[in-house]
Parts: C-alpha cells; structure tokens; sequence
C-alpha cells in the first residue's frame, strides 16, 4: 500500500532522502499537483508501532523554513487507496504572553487509523500527538526524527459510501437559505416587472392600436423611435465577437456543471475538472465562430474573417497574457503552480490544432445560413437625435444598478466557492450552484430587459451595447467581493498569492461579464422584438 504525499518544499526538507515523485497527468500539472511517496511501509491488516519514517540533520536554514511554517498554519497532504488524509506539521506554543518568547513545536509521531470493511479501505485518519514534539531552535541545525504508527479498525460501511464524508456539505442550513434567497429575489423581480408590463406596456400597445387615425396625436416614449430601435451598433465586429465568446462560455458552464450533476468529477481530484474544461472549451468553439459570425453577417458585416479571428482571442488572449505574468511570477518563487514548457506547448497544440479549425467551421456554417436580420420595424436613413438625459440614465449608473440584483442572487455561495478554488475544501454541491446559475441567467435577463425598456421610453435607442454592459456588470460585482474575501476573509500574504488570485480572477470575472452580457442582450433583442411586433411603420 502506497501513501502519496503532495509535493512542496517542506516535504523535500524532512523527507527528501525518501522522495520518488510520481508521474503526473496533465490535469494533475494545471492544478498544481505534485506527487511523491511517503517514506511509509503500510501492509493490509499489517499493526505498526512507533515506526521511523526518516531520520536526519536539518541545518538551520531548514529549521526557520520549518519555523515559518509552522507560524502559519501550514498543512500537509497525503493520499492513502484515493483517500485524503490531512495533518498540521507542528503547533504554536502560546503560553508566554511575549511574542519573541513563543514555542515553536514540530509533531514527532504520526498515528494513521485505516478503517476496513473485508478487504477495502473505507476511511482513513490522521493524530498527530500532541505530546510527542520537538521544539525547533532558531539559528542552529538540529536532529530529528519523525515516526509514524498504523492501527486498523474494521467497520461496516460499505466501499460506496466512503466519499460521503468528504462531499456532505458543511453548514447545509446555509446553502438551502441561499437557494431561498436567490429564488425570493428572482420572484419579487419576475413579479414588479409582470406587474408593470399588464398595467403600463399592454396600455400603450392598446391605446396605440385603438388610436383614431384622424386624430393627429405625436406618439412619445417607446414609441416613436420604432424607425431607429433596430439601428445597428457601432463596431459591430466587436461586439459580434463578445456575443460569440460570451454565449460559448455560458455553455462550456451549463455542461460542466451538468457533468458535476452526473458525478464525474471525484470530489479530490482538481485534475478532472481542469481536463473537462479544455475539452468543453474546446468543442465549444464552434459554437462561439458560429454565433459570432452569423450575427456580423446579419448586421451587413464585410470582414467575417477578421471578427472570428476577434471571436478567438477575446477570451483566450487575456488568458495567455495573464498566464505568461503569472508563470514567471511561479517560476521566481519556485512555486507548484509553474507550468513546465511542455504542459504549455501541450496546451497550445490543443487549441491550434483542435479549437482554432473548430472555430473556423463554426465560422464558416454561420456565415453560410446567415439570412437577414429579423427587424420587426424598418429603419429609416437618418438616426433620430437622443435627448438629453438624466444622470441617473447614464451607462455607469445603469451598469450599477443592473448588476446588484444579479449578484444578490449569488453572493451567499461565492464565499464557498472560493473556498473550495483558493483553499483545501472541496465544493461538491453542484445541484446548488446549478439552481442558483440558472436563477442568475434569469435574473440578469429580466433586470436588463426592464432596464432596456426604460432606456426606450427614454427615446434613446441606443441600447445594443447598454444592455450588454448592464448584464455583464455582475462581474464587476464579483470582482469587487474578491478585495473583500482577500483582505478580510483569507490569510492571504506576499505577492505571489496577491498575483495569483488577483490575476485569474480577473480573467475569471471577465468571462462572467462575456457571458452575463451575452444574456442580457439576447433577452433584450427578443422583448424589443416582441414589443415592436405591433407597430407599424409610417
């Protein structure tokens, strides 16, 4: 029986007479994961006792690292038949009430209960003695020596029920208030605006239907910019291509989360999640070139090679950018987290010669069906002027306004999630975060509609790009929870964890705000549809 432990620093400085690191696979590379066994002897059914593990002189630079880390509550990882087991290194001893005066103890002794039902390991723990430690001297090597006991203990719990005691959720209370949160939001909105629509919109549609043709009444509000409401945005290459990107990420989100739903991914296994979304990133390309592509073409687009070329990088190149900064930042700290040359070249090849022709085909199906754009109101030659606005009309409010109810949908669950990205939980509860992504879609999508519908009873038509930025703005939310949950929710120093957190989220938030943004506008475009299917053109 083999125990593995998780590969960093510390380990190499107590065990590294013992080391043999193990072959990684490429999931195991993108999240960090380095293998090596544990200089433990363990036999089925087999008792030990006060065993060595290793034995040896650590010089004094070692005995600060060690100091260092015992200061900061450093954990340790080990695998045991697919098992986590988790331990701290050593303890503080707090007792003198000076800071210069604390103890600073490294556990000696490591006792590992395996419990077995017939032939098969169904649990497995880790104490650390509390009384057996050493007190590590500053500024002198030292001796050590680490031992380790494994007692069995036979249980009745069956194989397939072993997992259960890492994926039952913590705090369950919490995530079924969330789910109620996040419905009784979407409620009260989905029901101000039907209220709104019986009362106000269906009055307008039935006044102006029923209006006598001989009276000569100016039309105002929604209504009588129907002429420049499907008046096509400006660079409408650029946003052709987020529209792709954005809907390409919502689905690579749906199928991932339904593969969690499905129980794909083993719980402690980061790798598998990692590998399934570079191959959904991948399959879904096409559907990225072929929404973007189709779009430009139906907004009388010339150039639809160089909007899928836009569509390709929009997402993918502020990735690299960050990734280039971040690696070499890895690589300067001798960090886990640095990618060797030969997972990058991997992970290039993958999306030259997989994405990049799936994106192209997808650009060329689009750009083959493209028909024309499906306007419900002629568009007259001259754009009408947009009156002056209030300042509360304006992008910048709107975008704060548009995304606060959104993330109110989702704000109870982030601090888990990041939790399970940047820390050692694992977020098994995908049938949560499911329901609440899709309460977040629909939520965004209404919140942009009324919003939309206000900007056009405002008679500016200009609401392509403000309904997308107003849906995107959750990422901007999200963004901002992420100061919060570094500075004041995590123990987060120095600037190696700053860039990285920082960096990925960044790009994290930035694909919400694609794929937030698609959704808005695509709500907006099918109620500005529907609203104008009614009017007539003069």
């Amino acid at each position: 029986m083999q125990f593995l432990f998780m590969s960093t620093k510390l380990v190499h400085i107590t065990i590294q007479d013992h080391v043999e690191e193990k072959q990684e696979t490429l999931g195991q590379i993108l999240s960090g994961d380095r293998l090596v066994t544990a200089p433990y002897e363990v036999k089925f059914l087999q008792r030990k006792d006060h065993e060595v593990a290793c034995a040896k002189k650590l010089t004094s630079e070692e005995v600060s690292q060690i100091q260092a880390a015992i200061k900061q509550y450093y954990l340790f990882q080990m695998y045991c038949d697919d098992l986590p087991i988790w331990g701290f290194i050593g303890k503080v001893d707090r007792s003198s009430t000076n800071n210069s005066e604390h103890k600073y103890l490294l556990y000696q002794h490591f006792e590992i209960e395996l419990f077995f039902n017939k032939d098969q390991i169904i649990e497995a723990h880790l104490l650390m003695h509390p009384n057996e430690v050493l007190e590590l001297a500053e500024g002198r090597d030292m001796d050590i020596k680490l031992l380790y006991s494994v007692h069995w203990i036979e249980t009745n719990a069956h194989f397939h029920e072993r997992m259960k005691k890492y994926s039952a959720p913590r705090d369950s209370s919490i995530h079924h208030f969330s789910i109620i949160n996040s419905c009784v939001t979407f409620l009260i909105l989905f029901g101000g605006l039907l209220i709104y629509y019986m009362r106000v919109i269906r009055k307008d549609f039935y006044d102006f239907i029923h209006e006598d043709a001989a009276v000569d009444r100016e039309q105002t509000g929604w209504k009588c910019i129907r002429s420049d409401v499907f008046r096509y945005p400006k660079h409408r290459s650029l946003f052709a291509a987020a529209l792709g990107s954005g809907a390409q990420l919502c689905i690579l989100a749906t199928f991932t989360l339904l593969l969690g739903l499905l129980g794909v991914f083993y719980p402690f296994n980061r790798g598998n999640l990692f590998i399934a979304l570079i191959v959904l990133y991948t399959m879904t390309s096409g559907f990225a070139g072929y929404l973007a592509v189709l779009f430009y073409c139906q907004t009388e687009g010339k150039n639809w090679g160089k909007n899928l070329l836009l569509t390709g990088s929009l997402s993918s190149v502020p990735l690299f950018l960050i990734f280039c900064f971040l690696n070499t930042v890895a690589v300067f700290y001798q960090a886990n987290a640095a990618l060797p040359l030969g997972t990058i070249f991997t992970l290039l090849l993958i999306w030259v010669s997989l994405a990049l022709p799936l994106l192209v085909l997808g650009g060329i199906a689009g750009k083959k069906s493209h028909g024309e754009f499906q306007a419900t109101c002629e568009t007259s030659k001259c754009p009408r002027e947009v009156p002056s606005l209030r300042w509360y009309q304006g992008t910048l409010p709107q975008m704060v306004l548009a995304g606060f109810l959104p993330f109110s949908t989702i704000y109870m669950q982030l601090f888990y999630i990041f939790i399970s990205i940047w820390g050692n939980r694992v977020y098994t509860l995908y049938s949560t975060i499911f329901v609440i992504f899709i309460i977040l879609l629909i939520t965004t999508s209404l919140i942009t509609v009324a919003l939309t519908h206000f900007q056009l009873a405002a008679e500016d038509h200009r609401w392509w790009w403000r309904s997308f930025l107003c849906g995107g703005s959750v990422g901007l939310y999200v963004y901002g929870f992420c100061f919060y949950y570094y500075y004041w929710r995590s123990d987060f120093s120095g600037f190696l964890q700053l860039s990285f957190f920082f960096g990925y989220m960044a790009w994290i938030c930035y694909c919400i705000f694609l794929m937030c943004g698609s959704m808005g506008f695509y709500a907006s475009l099918l109620y500005v549809r529907h609203i104008y299917s009614s009017i007539k053109s003069d």
